[in-house]
């Protein structure tokens, strides 16, 4: 039967390249995004048909990660794989940030990512599946006032206390930790670093396939990749 994967912030960047990969690989996958027109864009350059669905809505949501994860199982009967990508950053140090706008970013990238696990680890157990955390090498090193850095380090740890949690029940835990990825993440932060080395996300895209294509009873846990050239 052909595997189910679940990435949130699927509709751009490297959850657009995962969902891409997987789908010419066989795997049925459902994305999930805040901007309905992103999906609807995505959607129809994937051509997929029914073997895609999307989802808008809030990853950081406990109501909107459960109404997803009730759709995909009641359309293809399984969950194999999730992959927690939703994320974003924010321009500035935590000097300036604006106190909303801090909130929305540890919601969405602590918070989302948590319930992903607790909201899926029902199918996973029963399909002994895995789960893919995408963090940051901002996850491993800290620079000035960078408050997307410590959201970072949080999600390091809650892939370690998952793995911890579930390596019994045969799921499998991987985090994978890119330097700097050519993607709209940096929009809203003035653009790509302009002298810095970068990765695409198809390439960070292979590398998260790499880790699901793993057999069973094989569990890589923490993947970091930076463009030949990053120092930091």
């Amino acid at each position: 039967m052909e595997p189910v994967t679940l990435i949130t912030g699927g509709s751009t960047g490297i959850g657009a390249a995962t969902a891409r990969a997987l789908l010419k690989q066989g795997h049925r996958v459902a994305v999930t995004g805040r901007d309905a027109d992103r999906l609807a864009a995505f959607a129809a350059s994937a051509g997929a048909g029914e073997r895609l669905i999307t989802l808008a809505g809030d990853a950081s949501d406990e109501e909107h990660l459960a109404s997803a994860v009730r759709q995909i199982v009641g359309s293809w009967g399984r969950l194999d794989t999730v992959i927690a990508n939703a994320g974003f950053s924010l321009p500035g140090t935590l000097e300036d940030h604006d106190p909303e706008a801090m909130r929305a970013m540890v919601l969405t990238n602590v918070l989302g990512p948590a319930l992903l696990v607790r909201e899926t680890l029902p199918h996973l157990r029963e399909s002994k599946g895995r789960i893919v955390i995408v963090g940051s090498v901002a996850g491993v090193r800290n620079t000035p006032g960078n408050l997307y850095s410590v959201t970072k380090w949080a999600v390091h740890a809650l892939a370690e206390n998952t793995r911890l949690l579930v390596s019994k029940d045969g799921v499998g835990v991987t985090l994978v930790a890119p330097g700097v990825v050519d993607t709209p993440f940096w929009d809203k932060r003035g653009g790509t670093p302009q002298a810095a080395p970068v990765m695409t996300a198809e390439q960070i895209a292979d590398v998260i396939v790499f880790a699901i294509n793993q057999p069973e009873g094989v569990d890589i846990n923490h993947l970091t990749m930076r463009p030949a050239g990053q120092v930091g």
